[in-house]
């Protein structure tokens, strides 16, 4: 039989399989949502809210629970476990498990009649509810921790990033500061891409070294721990909880534990390869270098594969520098995240629009570019970018292009998709060029992935505001997708003696791309007009709304 390669993704909503065949066609997909599927851990949107401000997390056994079912529906399908060549996956950035004392000898003794939650969750844990990338109540760890370094700039230089709340170090110190014990309780933390390979090795995992980019713990540039963030952040013992120094994508960790063998028939054989972050999984499947990723999932998030530098780049204090997955010496990923993406959007249609998306792009087509002069601004949650405003603003554009604030009554039902649309999508744009490198290529195309990408109002509006042809994949789970791809990776040097880099085994193509959407050039000059806009916007919100 032809080897298939699995790759999953364990996001904030659901946990997806994406089965392709060495071709790189897709074989079969399921999926298990948190909220449908398993409504006995009363969690919304796949994440429950802590008693303290910020506080958000999903449960752990929730995430063991998910992965059975899949199994098991992937099983009812009729997928052959034995022909899986290799598994490699995703999980969502800065999500962190701890494990107890217990957990080595846990995961290594697993009985095949019993399921993964029935054995792990009573004793393979330290803390029961892992904090996940929408956790906002770090706030005075992430002041502490630039403090040590020495200001948001020394640490983005080393890290790649300043401190933002939802990263794996400030998270850990806060656990250290807050509950001594139970740190001192935790033998090794994993984030939640390392968390499901370890699943399937029967042991704990590496962590891969783009996840690795978003914990404010690696030297960005070196792709090793570095020692004063791992102090500063958990003490000269979070080197031992933290594991071995991280890993590239395509490495062979090991060969799938016998409880995966005994219990569902998969091959002793079968590769087990690093799980990378939804983001860089995403960039591997659906980007090349010259390329502009636009995801449009929970979180909006835009993604540039760049070439590397020796020297850290200047300006990332509200953005992020992350390692290239598959080739961390030969490119990097920029990016910028926002978290009012989907959740944001999703608000504006249930207000606005009877909870209907048609009526949502009905009204986006029904308003012309600029929206009447109407601007409005969507932060249900504490934001990424800008830091920690939170609120809905708006604003009317006079003819002078100066703005006024106004209340939301002012602004007609119909304006605010457009609105929300053009926001989102003018922050990122105002921000392109402070993060691309004067070495990178020119952007020459936009791919947009993630829940709304199929919206052919969002696709037109995207292409008109960022002025540039918009793509998409026929490939739906784009983070499972690119999981898979590094699961083939991983067979491809292992099995096949593949010697080259990714780009070798795929021949430089990425995922069937097609244009949906090309800029009416009219159109991108009243988007040029209205970038300053939008920042006078912002720059009055972040006043108004608590922001930094």
């Amino acid at each position: 039989m032809a080897p298939f390669f699995l790759g999953l993704d364990l996001s904030t909503q659901q946990l997806k399989a994406v089965l392709i065949a060495e071709d790189a066609t897709v074989v079969h997909e399921s999926a298990v949502h948190f909220d449908n599927d398993l409504p006995q851990y009363a969690t919304k949107n796949g994440a429950i809210l802590g008693p303290v401000e910020g506080e958000v997390s999903s449960p752990v056994a929730m995430w063991l629970d998910a992965l059975d079912l899949l199994v098991e529906r992937m099983k009812y399908a009729g997928v052959q476990f034995g022909d899986i060549a290799a598994i490699s996956g995703a999980g969502q950035q800065h999500g962190s498990v701890y494990w107890s004392a217990s957990a080595g000898d846990a995961l290594a003794t697993l009985d095949a009649a019993l399921p993964l939650r029935e054995q792990l969750a009573p004793r393979a844990f330290s803390i029961q509810r892992a904090p996940i990338w929408q956790d906002s109540s770090t706030t005075q760890d992430c002041r502490a921790l630039e403090d040590t370094i020495g200001g948001p700039q020394v640490l983005a230089d080393l890290s790649g990033s300043r401190a933002y709340e939802r990263f794996t170090g400030t998270q850990i110190a806060k656990i250290r500061r807050l509950n001594p014990e139970v740190y001192a309780a935790t033998n090794y933390i994993s984030l939640v891409s390392s968390f499901i390979p370890s699943l399937f090795l029967g042991r704990i995992a590496p962590i891969e070294v783009s996840d690795a980019s978003g914990m404010n713990l690696m030297d960005v540039l070196r792709c090793k721990w570095d020692d004063r963030l791992l102090n500063a952040c958990g003490g000269p013992e979070l080197r031992t909880k933290i594991g071995p120094e991280p890993v590239p994508g395509g490495t062979c960790l090991g060969k799938i534990s016998t409880w995966w063998t005994r219990r569902w028939g998969f091959d002793p054989e079968c590769i087990i390869a690093p799980f990378t972050g939804d983001n860089p999984a995403t960039v591997v499947a659906l980007s090349a270098p010259g390329d502009a990723l636009l995801s449009l999932g929970t979180s909006t998030t835009l993604l540039l594969s760049i070439p590397p530098s020796d020297t850290p780049p200047t300006r990332f204090t509200t953005s992020h520098l992350l390692a290239h997955p598959t080739a961390p010496a030969q490119a990097q990923i920029a990016m910028l995240c926002y978290k009012n993406g989907a959740l944001a959007r999703e608000q504006v249609r249930d207000l606005h629009c009877e909870r209907d998306w048609h009526r949502f792009s009905a009204a986006v087509e029904r308003t012309p570019p600029g929206n009447n002069g109407y601007v409005g601004l969507y932060f249900p949650l504490p934001e990424i970018i800008p830091p920690n405003i939170v609120g809905n603003f708006f604003y009317t554009v006079k003819a002078d292009n100066t703005v006024k604030p106004v209340i939301v009554e002012s602004i007609p039902p119909d304006a605010h998709p457009r609105a929300i649309l053009e926001s989102q999508f003018l922050s990122v744009r105002s921000r392109i060029a402070a993060i691309l490198p004067p070495h990178a290529p020119p952007l020459r195309r936009l791919v947009v992935a993630g829940g709304s990408a199929g919206n052919a109002a969002i696709q037109q509006l995207a292409a008109d505001l960022f002025g540039m042809q918009v793509y998409v994949s026929d490939t739906r789970e784009a983070a499972g997708m690119g999981g898979a791809l590094l699961a083939k990776y991983a067979w491809w040097r292992a099995v096949r003696g593949g010697s080259g880099n990714f780009e070798e085994m795929t021949g430089g193509e990425v995922g069937a791309l097609r244009c949906v959407a090309k800029p009416r050039p009219e159109v991108t000059k009243t988007y040029d007009k209205l970038v300053g806009v939008y920042q006078l916007c912002e720059e009055d919100a972040v006043k108004r709304g608590g922001g930094q």
